[in-house]
């Protein structure tokens, strides 16, 4: 048992010693972001539900002209069509990537405007997925803890056992205690925490590419659009398996100047107005809470789409009324339409399993549940945390001892799996056997 257990052991150790801090960060910015909606709803409750003190009626295509005049500089990306009582939603963003929230009221006036990086949603989401800093680095660091978590979990469950730690005792010490009582609480969330995280990969920086790469190749299991590029595209409000699928492209009427110019959004002649891309699309059944992206050139189409996963209150729907539809930017045509039902088993899976990793799945007991998870889970590393405290002595590391000997083709071959599986994960081992091949050189020459 020792040949496997001291490895994995001292595996786990270091694993948790290292990634606390992390995994810490990830499960409190966690329980702040699952409660978002209800947070926004009271601290935003002027911008989403109030009416603009600019009395009187202006179409929607009018009210987007007014905000380019307004915001010089910034063009317009996206409109979150909203069902009552929530005002629509204008998103608009400039050159240098600078995004704000204009609010409409049902009189098409402006309510009021937001930074987009700094509302409660955003803030909550970029602190959890790249720590606010950015970057490839740290999102590959975050993924890094993802896949050590992975790790944790599966070998916290086999030395729970192996330890007989859940076992009680007559010995009556606060090692044993904490030590059982980290066990006890690692058990209780393994299967959640591991569901957790799961469905919080097709987010990362590289698994995700992999994720969606693997989507692309088997068209039954995933689906047969999807690209190689990471679910992070401009298109943030579309469902994670059509965010990048490869649009139609409209066909510009050589008679377009009879459409007329004055109902463009983006100047392109003879576009459609958007009052009149929300009527097709509520003849073709979108009903809304629905988002509408804009036609990127002249061959652009008008994307309208419902997700469970927009990260936006008020707009996200139950994953089986996911759909993304696209409309000829010129004759309002819906040229393309992809719906819940034409996903394969990955698109699918994730549909259900990111509003279940953010706690809106289903309603008020998803927010629980995972709120009781995260608490559970900052227990566990507590009680880890203890139980560490206690076995070291002091002024030693407490590090469990290396294994003596040759590691188990048994143990090697496990971990070779989760590497690949992982290739974070893999390569990181790399590294610790590298280090630990250097501390095994330092501690024979002390014999």
């Amino acid at each position: 048992m020792n040949k496997i257990f001291n490895p994995l052991r001292r595996l786990h150790f270091y694993a948790a010693f290292f990634i606390t801090p992390l995994l810490l960060t990830l499960s409190l910015t966690g329980i702040g972001y699952l409660f978002y909606t209800n947070v926004e709803n009271n601290i935003y409750h002027h911008e989403f539900f109030s009416d603009s003190d600019t009395k009187g009626h202006q179409s929607l295509d009018d009210a987007v002209q007014e905000i380019k005049e307004v915001y010089k500089g910034y063009e317009i990306q996206k409109i979150s069509i909203m069902d009552e009582p929530y005002n629509n939603r204008v998103t608009i963003g400039n050159d240098d990537g600078e995004s704000r929230y204009i609010f409409l009221d049902e009189h098409n006036q402006r309510v009021s405007n937001q930074n987009a990086q700094y509302t409660y949603a955003n803030v909550l989401r970029e602190t959890h997925s790249s720590l606010m800093v950015g970057g490839s680095f740290v999102n590959y660091l975050v993924e890094l803890a993802a896949c050590w978590t992975i790790f944790m979990i599966i070998s916290g469950v086999y030395l729970t056992f192996k330890s007989k730690a859940l076992k009680k005792t007559n010995k009556k010490t606060s090692f044993l205690f904490n030590r059982r009582v980290h066990a006890i609480l690692g058990l209780i969330i393994a299967i959640p925490i591991f569901v957790i995280v799961l469905t919080g990969l097709p987010w990362s920086a590289f698994m995700g590419k992999q994720i969606n790469q693997f989507a692309e190749d088997h068209p039954k299991l995933g689906y047969s659009a999807l690209k190689s590029n990471p679910p992070q595209s401009e298109d943030n409000e579309l469902p994670w398996a059509t965010r990048n699928k490869e649009k139609p492209t409209s066909k510009k009427d050589p008679h377009a100047e009879h459409h007329g110019a004055s109902n463009s959004l983006i100047g392109a002649e003879g576009q459609q107005s958007i009052e009149n891309i929300i009527m097709q699309a509520e003849n073709k059944n979108i009903k809304k809470p629905f988002s509408i992206v804009y036609p990127a050139d002249d061959k652009g189409v008008f994307t309208v789409s419902k997700s469970s996963n927009t990260g936006v209150t008020g707009l996200d729907v139950a994953p089986k009324e996911e759909t993304t539809a696209y409309f000829d930017q010129y004759s309002g045509k819906l040229l393309d339409q992809v719906d819940y039902e034409d996903y394969g088993i990955v698109g699918k899976w994730f549909s259900f399993g990111i509003p279940l990793h953010e706690g809106h799945l289903f309603g008020t007991a998803n927010k629980v549940i995972n709120l009781l998870v995260c608490l559970t889970f900052i227990g566990g590393i507590v009680f880890g945390f203890l139980s560490w405290m206690r076995r070291k002595n002091a002024g030693s590391f407490g590090a469990p001892p290396q294994m003596k000997g040759r590691v188990p083709i048994g143990l090697i071959a496990f971990l070779i799996v989760l590497g690949i599986i992982m290739p974070l994960f893999g390569a990181s081992l790399i590294i610790v056997a590298i280090v630990e091949y250097f501390i095994w050189r330092k501690n024979k020459k002390k014999v």
